[in-house]
């Protein structure tokens, strides 16, 4: 993610710095006496990527802090927050992996491909308790509230999904609040702690979760839209999984609620017969997944105001331009 921003290339080198030392956090975090777990959580840290959390967490800190573009205000602290941070996205991805049958993840074999579901769902378990073990070492209690309170939301929001599934008349204020719960909780909620542990002011931790949040949204729009649209060789994980198990999402749902009857009998036949062919040359003959992707840059575009709220900086026109970056995102 960070090859992808070029302003600032002494921020670009400090922050690459900051999340070497997150990496290493996480891996020991998850060291076990055992070898088979080990062999599973060093396939498990392949799927860091992007490292979108821990990076926000990490800028947001130095906004709030008015960090010269060094990371001198950045502490051990914000490094676990980041870690933390991973862990709980990682164990979202390995359960996803099992509710979506998905085989491929960031160009390798999924854990349940591998190992089969049951290994898959505990390895997801084990994430997520390493990960609130982590936190409890930090010694701040509201920061253990913080993340339970977000990990109980991005669970109701993929429980409401599951509700929702094969829901062809899905609205597009439940397909927001999915999202919302299921991804933008959690990357807002980095931005917050990451500023809250910088002893940011409300005013200022409020404007960076808000703009988190609102990249959150937009984060998913476009995964939405590369599960539909997108190669798997570029995208780097299975595609058209949404479309297999029934997830209506929004170029879909606009194209549904728009669509004349026969151009909507056209789409139902393809979402229960799976044709993601079928379905991509629907929605993208009636122009809604440009739709869609103007309504994933209006979000960037929101939280590109909400960044203009925090303090001037460096690190606060790094923010905005990984706001920016996101606008090319293809993987």
């Amino acid at each position: 993610m960070l090859d992808q921003i070029s302003l600032n290339p002494a921020i670009r080198r400090v922050l690459q710095e900051q999340l070497d030392r997150v990496g290493v956090t996480f891996e020991r975090q998850l060291a076990s006496d055992l070898t088979a777990v080990n062999r599973l959580c060093l396939h498990v840290g392949a799927y860091r990527g992007k490292m979108l959390r821990p990076t926000l967490t990490l800028v947001s800190g130095m906004v709030a802090a008015g960090d010269p573009g060094d990371g001198s205000t950045l502490t051990d602290a914000h490094i676990r927050v980041a870690a933390v941070a991973e862990m709980i996205h990682m164990a979202t991805l390995v359960h996803d992996d099992v509710l979506d049958d998905a085989e491929v993840r960031r160009r390798g074999a999924t854990v349940n491909h591998l190992r089969g579901n049951e290994t898959a769902v505990m390895l997801g378990d084990y994430l997520i308790s390493s990960a609130f073990h982590l936190c409890s070492t930090i010694g701040d209690p509201s920061i253990n509230l913080a993340f339970g309170e977000i990990t109980k939301t991005l669970c109701a929001g993929e429980l409401l999904q599951l509700h929702h599934r094969e829901d062809w008349s899905l609205d597009e204020e439940t397909y927001l609040e999915i999202i919302r719960r299921k991804t933008a909780s959690l990357i807002g909620g980095c931005c917050r702690l990451g500023a809250r542990l910088s002893r940011a002011d409300q005013s200022t931790e409020n404007a960076l979760h808000d703009a988190g949040f609102r990249l959150g949204v937009a984060f998913q729009i476009q995964d939405d839209l590369l599960d539909l649209i997108g190669e798997e060789t570029t995208v780097g994980k299975s595609v058209g999984r949404d479309l297999a198990k029934g997830k209506v999402t929004l170029p879909v749902l606009r194209f549904l609620s728009h669509a004349s009857p026969v151009e909507r009998g056209r789409a139902l036949q393809a979402l229960r017969e799976g044709d993601a062919c079928a379905l991509g040359a629907l929605v993208r003959s009636a122009g809604t997944i440009d739709s869609a992707s103007d309504e994933a840059r209006r979000f960037i575009d929101e939280a590109r105001r909400c960044i203009a709220r925090a303090p001037a900086g460096p690190a606060r026109d790094f923010f905005d331009q990984i706001a920016m970056s996101m606008m090319q995102r293809r993987s």
